[in-house]
């Protein structure tokens, strides 16, 4: 058995004979499909979980747990751990491997056999924190899809592809900032958190990853507007990244004309480009649309 334990009364975490030999046991061969990366060492765990600063009094979702190295440390910290696994010998080995490396917790954790696309809805207590290390070719969308259906989540860490984690935390006017960034920024304030190496994983992926924090927001970036409205002027103004706002927005305004005088109501230059927006400025723009439709109608 290859438990991590770096010193005399830190609690066994799952180490890389171990994770080999649970995969084994489950006949599971990790799939690019998937994005199944398992995690085999012990300090990038015990890093994840302090940056993620959980609580003991708290319950955290976990979104891919794989074979549950990233479990063990949470529920290490948290008073509840809800797993959300697609992979149905992952998921039905999950309480094993709690009974397993933490007989007295196995009341604390719950295993959920979905896409976690699908779920809308979690057992009580409802999570305060998302932890996670997501599959990097469904990161974003997973994200913001929780972002949305769970209110109850505060805060959070996940680990991304490296190049995914720079777009979630990039501000206006950075090269990499774009649709998930914009999107993210509506829930929280999102940081990058550090960067992990590529052979803390089995197996190893071919690029690094990064972690990615977040603290939801207090309060809305504007309370007279809907989310989905916002979206819709943001997905319109990274369509065409390279044109002004003006061109950009006239499909989505119905003309060019129409865009601009949206624009200039909401104190925007027509000449500006999307890259260059705060979400608070995708805010007032969806909603100078909202109050000028409401005026022809009127």
């Amino acid at each position: 058995m290859d438990c991590v334990t770096d010193a005399p009364n830190s609690t066994p975490l799952l180490g890389a004979t171990e994770i080999r030999r649970l995969a084994e046991e489950v006949g599971v061969r990790p799939t690019k499909t998937l994005g199944q990366n398992f995690v085999i060492d012990g300090n990038t765990i015990r890093r994840i979980v302090s940056a993620a600063k959980v609580k003991p009094d708290e319950t955290v979702v976990e979104v891919g747990p794989g074979l549950g190295s990233l479990t063990l440390g949470l529920i290490d910290a948290a008073r509840s751990v809800v797993a959300v696994e697609i992979d149905p010998p992952l998921a039905k080995r999950l309480p094993q491997t709690i009974a397993e490396f933490r007989p007295e917790r196995v009341d604390d954790f719950t295993v959920i056999l979905s896409d976690a696309m699908d779920v809308t809805s979690l057992p009580d207590p409802q999570p305060t924190a998302l932890v996670a290390n997501l599959p990097y070719n469904v990161a974003v969308p997973v994200l913001l899809h929780f972002f949305e259906h769970f209110p109850t989540l505060q805060h959070g860490l996940v680990m991304v592809q490296d190049e995914v984690a720079d777009r979630l935390a990039a501000g206006p006017g950075s090269k990499t900032y774009g649709v998930p960034s914009a999107k993210a920024a509506w829930y929280a304030d999102v940081k990058k958190a550090g960067v992990i190496g590529m052979n803390v994983f089995w197996p190893a992926p071919k690029i690094h990853s990064g972690l990615v924090s977040f603290e939801r927001r207090e309060t809305p970036v504007v309370d007279d507007v809907r989310r989905e409205d916002v979206f819709a002027v943001i997905d319109a103004a990274f369509a065409q990244r390279r044109k002004t706002l003006r061109a950009a927005l006239a499909g989505w305004a119905g003309t060019a004309a129409r865009a601009e005088e949206i624009l200039v109501a909401a104190g925007i230059s027509p000449q500006a480009r999307g890259e260059t927006l705060s979400i608070l400025e995708f805010a007032q723009i969806a909603r100078s649309a909202q109050n000028l439709d409401a005026c022809g109608a009127a």
